[in-house]
């Protein structure tokens, strides 16, 4: 009896031992599961936004290819999208390894679920089998009966009741990763399914990618054989740049220049009302101590306020206020407030127009066409759709809006010591003086003659150019 009563003993805690090493399987899953399904996230995040991108730069480059005669424009956006399309095939790549990759963890999951399956069966057969055979030697109602005490019936029915329950769940347990191993198998099928979807992507679009490349060269070539219209068409662009730069600093002198006026109108106006703070108080001390001269001459008591304003110790001359950092550029204090948060805002700034990419980057490089000669960009270049709005990119004031050869409209707004400036635009929706928000449209971007709808966007510091890229929001 004792030997049976031990042996249930050890079957009922060999059922817990079970139940804890299934939990462990499924939260060590859960876990690899978790971080799995995170890099795919980000993996589909950048997929989506990379086929946005290539749908963008195709929209524009078909209004630009229309036209009968190539230009720089079209070249422009066509190495843009040879750009975009190469990023997803790289992309397209990563899929692939991250597709292996999880289909090696689903074999290896179905592998630690098929041993740990096969495991608990021959346990479970070895203790079934131990069971009947000791119940062949034992009758259950006798093993109850033959307790010496009532406690001890009670006892023997309770480890009865928990073998059977510990059966029943050991059942469950094996039918659980049973599924759990169907699971991962029919997982394992459809993530093969997928990998073979992405590899006929992948080659779609490395022919598509081979397609735009032939069309480049095509560009290039015809482009090469109007050396001459380009190397003009340079020369008025540099000309229009200088013109631009010109008007830019220009205004900003002026500002700074009217900033250190307003400074210096201030000061003097501090140092005037310090002196006549000073003088009354020193026409106060005086009259203080002629009538405290009075009173003792009439051997009276002076007045305890005229005695307080003559044992007052003199004020010294105001020193002069220590130059505020912030302030140095002589911003007043809703101007540093301005400046200061648009310095926060560094790669969160909204792009001036809603769809676009950038055709031409900020800095010197190459000419995309002619051998030898070297371009600077002041700004970004940014070519989007024909009549698309453009918008100011932050709160700020209007300080020009002018018109000039080979920029078309121009739009230069202040944000405390930045200005953001916009130029090749259609028409304009603002005027000097206005103030205007964030995402406020102040006019649409020109299209050029060959078809080319490019905006060109500059961000300044003072006198510092800055590049737009790295203040824009990333896409």
């Amino acid at each position: 009896m004792h030997t049976k009563f031990l042996c249930l003993f050890s079957f009922v805690q060999w059922s817990g031992i079970g139940l804890v090493l299934v939990g462990l399987l499924l939260a060590t899953e859960s876990a690899q599961a978790q971080q799995t399904q995170r890099n795919r996230q980000v993996l589909e995040r950048e997929k989506k936004q990379n086929l946005e991108k290539m749908n963008q730069i195709r929209t524009i480059l078909k209004q630009t290819a229309s036209e009968k005669q190539v230009g720089l424009g079209q070249l422009k956006a066509l190495n843009q999208q040879i750009q975009a399309q190469s990023q997803q095939i790289g992309l397209l790549n990563k899929d692939l390894r991250l597709t292996e990759s999880e289909i090696a963890e689903l074999r290896q999951a179905s592998n630690r679920l098929t041993r740990d399956l096969e495991k608990l069966k021959d346990e479970y057969g070895s203790m079934v089998y131990a069971a009947d055979k000791r119940r062949q030697q034992v009758n259950p109602l006798g093993f109850l009966f033959a307790s010496d005490n009532f406690n001890q019936l009670v006892a023997r029915y309770r480890y009865l009741r928990q073998y059977s329950d510990a059966r029943q769940s050991q059942v469950r347990q094996m039918n659980n990763i049973q599924t759990m191993l169907q699971n991962k198998q029919q997982a394992t099928q459809r993530k093969r399914q997928q990998q073979r979807g992405t590899l006929v992507a992948k080659v779609q679009e490395g022919q598509k990618l081979e397609t735009l490349k032939e069309e480049k060269n095509q560009v290039v070539k015809e482009l090469g054989q109007k050396e001459a219209e380009l190397k003009a068409e340079l020369a008025e662009s540099r000309r229009a740049v200088d013109r631009l730069e010109a008007m830019i600093t220009r205004i900003i002198a002026r500002e700074a220049k009217e900033r250190a006026e307003r400074e210096a109108r201030e000061r003097a106006e501090r140092e005037r009302l310090a002196r006549l703070e000073a003088a009354r108080k020193a026409a106060e001390r005086k009259r203080a101590e002629e009538a405290i001269a009075a009173a003792e001459k009439a051997g009276e008591k002076p007045a305890p306020a005229d005695v307080a304003k003559v044992e007052k110790p003199v004020e010294s001359e105001p020193a002069a206020r220590k130059p505020d950092e912030r302030r140095n550029n002589n911003l007043n204090d809703e101007e540093t407030a301005l400046a200061s948060s648009f310095t926060a805002s560094r790669a969160r700034l909204p792009w001036p127009v809603s769809k676009g990419f950038i055709s031409d980057r900020f800095g010197r490089k190459p000419h995309p066409v002619l051998k030898g000669i070297y371009v600077e960009n002041q700004g970004v270049d940014i070519q989007t759709n024909a009549g698309e709005g453009v918008r100011s990119v932050y709160d700020g004031i209007v300080q020009d809006v002018t018109s000039m050869p080979g920029m078309n409209n121009v739009v230069a707004i202040q944000h405390g010591d930045y200005f953001t400036v916009y130029a090749k635009l259609r028409n304009v929706s603002v005027h000097t003086g206005q103030r205007v928000k964030a995402r406020e449209v102040i006019g649409t971007v020109a299209t050029d003659k060959n078809g080319v709808s490019e905006m060109q966007f500059q961000i300044w510091k003072e006198f510092t150019k800055l590049n737009p890229e790295s203040w824009l929001i990333p896409r």
